[in-house]
């Protein structure tokens, strides 16, 4: 009797890859996405305060940026704004409450990789960190 083909993929950790900066006013949510992100290899900055987020970035630039949108004010702007100025090659996902026209348009128009909605699965953030980051280039030393 012939056994079944067995192979198990083993779990490869993820690479250091950098900062990211997570913000959401939900702290449940912010835990949550903090959580997924450093087990992903990143060290992670969390902020529940859009204005502290982005004084942070003055003094520290993140490899990517996960921001909650806030209301249909779009308070996250300062955030993207502020993460663009720094990198314009930073990846921004604007994660939505609910999905607001206005505030997608802002976030894409502004430079934002992506607009998400909400309940954020971590399998859909390791979809988007692995869609959106910046391939990093390898040198051999002789």
């Amino acid at each position: 009797m012939a056994r079944a083909n067995q192979q198990s993929t083993p779990s490869v950790p993820f690479l250091p890859r950098g900062r990211a900066l997570v913000v959401d006013q939900d702290r449940e949510d912010l835990q949550a996405y903090a959580g997924v992100l450093q087990g992903m290899g990143f060290e992670v900055k969390p902020f529940s305060n859009y204005h502290e987020a982005s004084r942070c970035l003055e003094e520290e630039a993140a490899d990517f940026v996960f921001v909650s949108q806030g209301s249909r004010a779009f308070e996250a702007r300062v955030v993207v704004e502020r993460a663009l100025a720094v990198n314009r090659r930073t990846p921004v996902v604007v994660i939505a409450h609910s999905l607001d026209m206005g505030c997608y348009l802002e976030a894409m128009q502004l430079g934002a990789a992506d607009y998400v909605e909400k309940p954020l699965a971590p399998a859909d953030m390791e979809y988007l960190v692995t869609t959106h980051s910046q391939p990093r280039v390898m040198c051999r030393t002789a």
